[in-house]
């Protein structure tokens, strides 16, 4: 599959590097961005060309499937008219930032035709895919709790750096929108729908930036089980991405993609696990999406999925502001 990567940030980076990688599955053939300068130191890393548009990028024929690499709130400005091109679409997180724009994706997606996943390369890590097969075949029993946690910490710098970081307009919230998406997908995933969030958050470590940096939120999942979501950019020295699952025939705790405690029954499963597959799990959902597009099937994370974790990041935001508890829409 031929790629062209929109935005040469700090993850077209990656993407690149990944793409330009997979020799004999993908190539990589063009980086976009409006400041061709950019693209073009990109591009000479990685052997391809540079175009100062994503528009220039759409009309390309040789190029079958693009990478959005922009400001969470652009995703699905750039998503849109690459599907009407009769291009395939993978969307960095999150999907976008408001319900509306997902849909427009969503829409776009069935319109055209072609495949579109958003990244949520965690899914792919050896820990979540055993502890879903051991859910999906009711080993765990009957679930009865789930917990995702985002602690971490980041600098005033890291807001600082760029003019669209911690904005409502264009990162569409801080700890859990930008950080926290990965969990809560992670948590949707394995724990099913949601009935209703109750939620706080607070700027507590950070200036001048609109969003919040610590977020907790109370769940009630739609199978009667309840949980918690907790997502902070203010942990100093804090580098944990924590899941946790309890049913009443087993439960899975899981740290930084290591199952530090997964048990079954009396049987204990948390030995033997490869190492987690860090950058490399993004390339195995890259992998899976060009062989969903070949094959005609839905990719591993699917825009319904992407909008999902948005819905519920939104929903917490919502519970948060009015201190009401709020329905997922």
């Amino acid at each position: 599959m031929r790629f062209g990567i929109v935005g040469s940030g700090v993850i077209g980076g990656l993407h690149a590097r990944l793409i330009a990688d997979m020799t004999g599955t993908a190539e990589l053939v063009a980086v976009a961005d409006n400041d061709l300068e950019r693209a073009t130191e990109l591009a000479g890393k990685h052997g391809c060309e540079a175009v100062g548009s994503a528009e220039a990028l759409y009309a390309r024929d040789d190029v079958d499937s693009v990478v959005i690499c922009l400001p969470s709130g652009l995703h699905a400005d750039a998503a849109v008219p690459a599907l009407k091109a009769g291009k395939h679409v993978v969307v960095e997180k999150p999907i976008d930032i408001t319900l509306a724009a997902a849909d427009r994706i969503i829409a776009a997606e069935r319109e055209s035709g072609k495949s579109v996943t958003v990244i949520s390369q965690r899914r792919f890590e050896p820990t979540f895919r055993a502890v879903k097969s051991a859910i999906d075949a009711g080993e765990l029993g009957r679930l009865t709790s789930g917990t995702a946690e985002v602690t971490l910490w980041r600098p005033q710098s890291y807001y600082d750096s760029g003019g669209w970081r911690g904005t409502w307009a264009m990162d569409g919230g801080g700890a859990l929108m930008n950080q926290g998406v990965h969990v809560v997908d992670l948590l949707l995933g394995l724990m099913g729908p949601v009935e209703s969030v109750s939620a706080y958050s607070g700027l507590l470590a950070h200036e001048n930036i609109e969003v919040e940096d610590t977020v907790v939120a109370v769940i009630r999942f739609a199978n009667g089980a309840l949980g918690r979501v907790f997502a902070t950019t203010a942990a100093y020295g804090g580098a944990s991405v924590r899941v946790a699952v309890h049913g009443d025939a087993g439960h899975a705790i899981v740290d930084n993609e290591v199952p530090t405690s997964f048990v079954v029954g009396e049987e204990d499963r948390s030995q033997g696990f490869p190492p987690r597959m860090g950058p490399e799990a993004h390339r195995a959902q890259l992998t899976d999406f060009i062989t969903a597009a070949r094959d005609g099937r839905p990719p591993e994370v699917t825009s319904e999925d992407g909008r999902a974790a948005l819905a519920l990041v939104l929903a917490i935001y919502e519970s948060a502001r009015t201190g009401a508890p709020v329905t997922p829409a």
